[in-house]
C-alpha cells in the first residue's frame, strides 16, 4: 500500500509549480514588452508621440478659431515632446497672424532644417521675410516653393507679388546710386558753380527782356510780342527785328537752349558735347570699377551651401559669371553633395555643374574627378540622367571626349573617368 506524500513533500511541490509558473510569467512578460518596444518604441517616447500630436492638433483647433496666442502654445509644446517640420510650420503661420513676422522667420527655418522639400515653410518664409524687408530673401523663397509645385496659382501670386516688389526696389537704389555719382561727377568736373551762374544769367536776361523786349516764345505769345515791337521800333529796324522775334525752325530753339546753357553764343555747343562724352565715359568707368569690385566682395563671403535650396540659389544667383559659380563649388566638399542634394537634385542644375567643373578641370583636376565621382552617388541619379536630353547627353560625351579623357588628363584620373562615363549614360 502506498503511502501518501506528507506536509512537508507537498509544500516542495506546489513551491516548485509556482516558480514555474511565475518563469513562465516572467517570459510572456518580456516577449510581450518586446513586440511593443517593436510596434511602438520604448513606451515613454510612444506616449511622448501621442502627446505631440494631441497638442499639435489641439493647436490647430485654436487657430481656426483665430484664438492664435492659445495655438502657439499648443504648438511649443508639441515641438517640446516632439520637435517636426509640421508644428514648426504651424506656430510659424500663429507667429505670422499675429505680426511677429521674426519668430515667424526662424519657425520656418528650423521646418526646413528637418525637411527641405517642405513648401508651406518655404512660402510662410517668404511672407515672414517681406514684412520684414528682407525682400531677395523672400523672392528667393517664393521662386524655390513654386519650383516645387509650379500649378500652384496661390504660390504664382506670390511670387508675382514679392518680384514685382524687388524690382521696384532696385529701381529706386538704382536711381539713388545714379543721381549721387552723377553728382559727384558734376562736383569733381566743377559744373555746380556754372549751373548756379547760367541760373543768374537766365534771371538777367529774363529781366532785361522784360524791360526792353517781349521775350518770344510761341503760338499767339509770338505774333502779340511782334506787334508791341512793331509799334514801338523805328521803321528801319523793324525787319531786324521780325527776324529775332518769328523764326519758325527748329534751329532757334536749339541755338538758345545752348545759349542759355553756355551763357555764350551757340558756337559752344561743341564744348558741351564734348563734356557730355567724358562725363559718360567717366560713368561708365566708374560702373565697371563699381561691378568689379562688388564681384570680388561677393567672392568672399560665398559660404557651403548646407541644402539643395541654398545651393541653387547661390547658383542661379550667380548664373553667367563661371568664376562665382566654380568658386561656390570650391567651398563645397564633394564628399557632402549627397547630404546637400538629397532628392533635389535636378537634370539642368547636374548639366550645368558638370559644365563648370570642365572649366577647371586642368586647373584643378583632383577636385573635378571628386565632384564628377560623388555627383553619382546623390539618391535617385539614375533618374536625373535619364532626364537628360538628347542635346545635353550629346554635349556631356563631347565634353568627356574632349576635356576629361584627353590625352593631357593623368593616367590614374582617365581610368576612374572612363569607368564614370557608363554611370551617366555616354556610349563610347
Amino acid at each position: 500500500m502506498a503511502r501518501s506524500p506528507n506536509k512537508h513533500g507537498r509544500d516542495q511541490a506546489q513551491g516548485f509549480l509556482n516558480n514555474l509558473q511565475d518563469w513562465e510569467l516572467s517570459l510572456k512578460d518580456n516577449k510581450d514588452k518586446k513586440m511593443k518596444h517593436q510596434q511602438y518604441g520604448p513606451m515613454s517616447d510612444f506616449s511622448s508621440q501621442v502627446d505631440a500630436n494631441s497638442e499639435k492638433e489641439q493647436g490647430n483647433e485654436y487657430f481656426k478659431q483665430k484664438k492664435f496666442n492659445e495655438a502657439i502654445d499648443c504648438y511649443s509644446r508639441s515641438i517640446a515632446l516632439s520637435p517636426n517640420a509640421v508644428a514648426f510650420a504651424n506656430r510659424a503661420m500663429a507667429f505670422l497672424k499675429i505680426k511677429r513676422y521674426r519668430e515667424a522667420e526662424v519657425d520656418c527655418t528650423e521646418a526646413l532644417n528637418l525637411d527641405d522639400r517642405y513648401i508651406k515653410a518655404y512660402s510662410r518664409r517668404a511672407t515672414a521675410r517681406k514684412q520684414l524687408g528682407m525682400i531677395k530673401e523672400a523672392k528667393e523663397d517664393a521662386e524655390f516653393a513654386l519650383r516645387l509645385e509650379p500649378e500652384s496659382q496661390e504660390l504664382k501670386k506670390q511670387y508675382a507679388d514679392i518680384k514685382s516688389l524687388l524690382e521696384k526696389e532696385i529701381i529706386e537704389r538704382a536711381t539713388g546710386a545714379m543721381q549721387s555719382t552723377a553728382e559727384e561727377l558734376l562736383k569733381t568736373a566743377g559744373l555746380e558753380k556754372k549751373t548756379n551762374t547760367e541760373m543768374k544769367m537766365k534771371t538777367t536776361q529774363g529781366e532785361k527782356t522784360n524791360e526792353d523786349t517781349v521775350r518770344p516764345v510761341s503760338g499767339s505769345k509770338e505774333i502779340s510780342g511782334k506787334k508791341l515791337i512793331e509799334s514801338v521800333q523805328p521803321e528801319e529796324k523793324k525787319n531786324e527785328v521780325s527776324k529775332k522775334v518769328t523764326p519758325k525752325s527748329d534751329s532757334y530753339e536749339k541755338e538758345a537752349k545752348s545759349s542759355d546753357i553756355n551763357g555764350s553764343q551757340p558756337s559752344g555747343s561743341g564744348n558741351q558735347v564734348s563734356r557730355k562724352l567724358e562725363l559718360k565715359s567717366s560713368v561708365l568707368e566708374l560702373a565697371a570699377h563699381a561691378a568689379s569690385l562688388a564681384m570680388a566682395e561677393v567672392s568672399k563671403n560665398i559660404q557651403p551651401p548646407k541644402s539643395a535650396y541654398e545651393f541653387e540659389n547661390s547658383w542661379r544667383s550667380f548664373s553667367g559669371d563661371r568664376a562665382l559659380q566654380t568658386q561656390l563649388l570650391k567651398v563645397t566638399t564633394p564628399s557632402s553633395l549627397p547630404q546637400i542634394f538629397k532628392n533635389a537634385l535636378t537634370s539642368p542644375v547636374l548639366f550645368d555643374i558638370i559644365k563648370c567643373v570642365a572649366s577647371f578641370f586642368s586647373e584643378d583636376t583632383d577636385l573635378a574627378v571628386k565632384y564628377i565621382e560623388n555627383l553619382t552617388k546623390v539618391p535617385r541619379f539614375n533618374m536625373i540622367v535619364m532626364c537628360l536630353t538628347s542635346t545635353e547627353k550629346n554635349e556631356l560625351l563631347k565634353i568627356w571626349e574632349d576635356v576629361f579623357c584627353s590625352k593631357a588628363t593623368p593616367m590614374e584620373y582617365a581610368e576612374v573617368l572612363d569607368k564614370l562615363r557608363s554611370r551617366y549614360c555616354l556610349k563610347q
